[in-house]
């Protein structure tokens, strides 16, 4: 039998808020165990939480980038369960609610060639707490807690159960990270837990509407492995119904050295968390005036981009989609688009020369000593004839050691500066073609590739100032 594939995520993003949510205790990562906690975090008797302003902000922005609509009347709830990373006995959590409803998450995958467009619906968004970290392998005798984590705010990104493979499940996560990072309100580091999820798997016969049983995979930390945990899942639950057992809904975790997940515990009924309103929070009240300030302020998004990048600005679509990845990447192109008109130009700088400078260095292009104007000059000079590509690739080079340094004069003290001069360019030809005699003879039988390999010797030999048409028309006729 064959079947339609369900999925469904939901996706913990801690922010990067300076405080935690509820607490002034620092939010950083990295710290000695239970360092950044206080009496609110630990839930001593007596104290009270007083809500981050910039947490409510942060869910607002990722709202409006999914276009959700955004609840104006806010509050919070007790979520009650015992566990010993929870100090209070419970989470304050949303849950009739939550601060962003519907919405849906639009994003790019490739096909061959092609990108397309993908949609997934959201169920909503909520604010939460952290809970704390349990510790199970630091101690042979003893489960260790770090309460650091705990109060860390998090937005929780429900989606509906309508992502039909573990291609769309991942392009869906990468996404909402690349998303979080594009807002500036989360990091979105998989590795360090800033990003996580849950991901649930079902079948139905094809065409059936009524939903299979569900499994979820707990706390999926890669991209990539949550795809291989739903590719496995599909597989694992496609051979129990077709050999006409039964799936179970239970809880399962992914082995990423075996490829395959495995079952932790069955879940017979859902839990009673025993909701009720947090009645040491007052609601939230976002003002028509504070949600307008912040549609204002929103960035371009990098679907918008990307249409600008390849609809308006003629870009290749593989370098719009490449440009956008990063913000600050897309920052950068656009700053340099500020000196420049030749956008393609500048897209190939980015995603070429500088790139691999960067990959080279291993620093980000925050890091990387140009200025973007800088850059925009360089093409500038390329385009208005003084230099050429080759001569301006060595010039960038030099410019990372000395990003102050005037681009024509840097070009002189170099001999960089383009030059049509045929002697000059008569000399070098001489000198290949002499020291290339076989590969001439080849040439002269027919192999007419060899002329880009002539025509890189001669500008290795001008150290890229030979103007390449007046160059290429010299060759030809000597290799007549």
């Amino acid at each position: 039998m064959k079947y339609d594939v369900v999925i469904g995520l939901e996706v913990h993003c801690q922010l990067n808020t300076a405080s935690k949510i509820f607490a002034a205790d620092p939010n950083v990562f990295g710290s000695e165990p239970n360092t950044n906690i206080s009496v609110i975090t630990l839930a001593h008797p007596g104290v009270l939480p007083k809500l981050n302003e910039k947490a409510i902000s942060s869910a607002i922005k990722l709202g409006l980038a999914f276009n959700c609509k955004i609840n104006q009347f806010n509050y919070f709830d007790r979520k009650n369960y015992f566990y010993p990373d929870l100090p209070k006995g419970y989470q304050v959590s949303q849950d009739k609610e939550p601060v962003c409803i519907g919405g849906k998450v639009e994003f790019l995958l490739k096909k061959g060639k092609v990108f397309e467009k993908h949609s997934v619906d959201l169920h909503h968004i909520h604010m939460e707490e952290d809970a704390g970290k349990s510790v199970h392998d630091a101690d042979d005798a003893y489960t260790l807690l770090d309460y650091n984590r705990a109060g860390t705010p998090l937005l929780e990104i429900v989606s509906e159960p309508c992502i039909k493979s573990p291609e769309e499940a991942a392009g869906y996560l990468s996404e909402i990270r690349k998303m979080v990072r594009f807002l500036g309100i989360s990091d979105g580091n998989m590795e360090e837990g800033s990003l996580r999820a849950d991901l649930n798997v079902s079948l139905k016969p094809v065409g059936s509407e009524k939903l299979g049983t569900k499994v979820e995979i707990k706390n999926m930390n890669s991209i990539r492995f949550l795809q291989k945990a739903a590719e496995y899942e599909i597989e694992r639950q496609s051979e129990i119904l077709n050999g006409g057992g039964t799936v179970l809904q239970e809880t399962r975790s992914f082995d990423p050295e075996k490829g395959k997940t495995f079952g932790m515990r069955v879940k017979e009924t859902m839990n009673d968390y025993r909701y009720f309103p947090e009645p040491d929070l007052a609601p939230v009240i976002i003002s028509d005036d504070e949600l307008e300030k912040e549609k204002q302020n929103m960035p371009e998004l990098p679907l918008q981009l990307f249409e600008k990048y390849a609809k308006s600005f003629g870009l290749l679509e593989e370098h719009a989609y490449l440009l956008t990845e990063e913000k600050e990447l897309s920052e950068y192109f656009e700053e340099i688009i500020k000196t420049t008109s030749n956008k393609k130009s500048a897209a190939n700088w980015v995603l070429s020369n500088i790139k691999g400078a960067l990959n080279e260095s291993g620093k980000s292009i925050s890091e990387f000593e140009i200025s973007p104007e800088k850059i925009g000059q360089l093409i500038n000079t390329i385009d208005d004839g003084k230099i050429s590509n080759s001569a301006a690739q060595t010039l960038m080079n030099l410019l990372i050691t000395s990003p102050e340094s005037d681009i024509m004069q840097l070009a002189e003290s170099n001999n960089l500066i383009q030059t049509d001069d045929q002697d000059a360019l008569g000399q070098w030809i001489d000198e290949v073609l002499a020291q290339n005699i076989d590969k001439v003879n080849e040439y002269k039988k027919g192999k007419k590739g060899l002329l880009g390999m002539f025509v890189g010797e001669v500008m290795k030999k001008s150290k890229g100032s030979a103007d390449p048409k007046k160059l290429n028309q010299l060759l030809l006729e000597k290799l007549k």
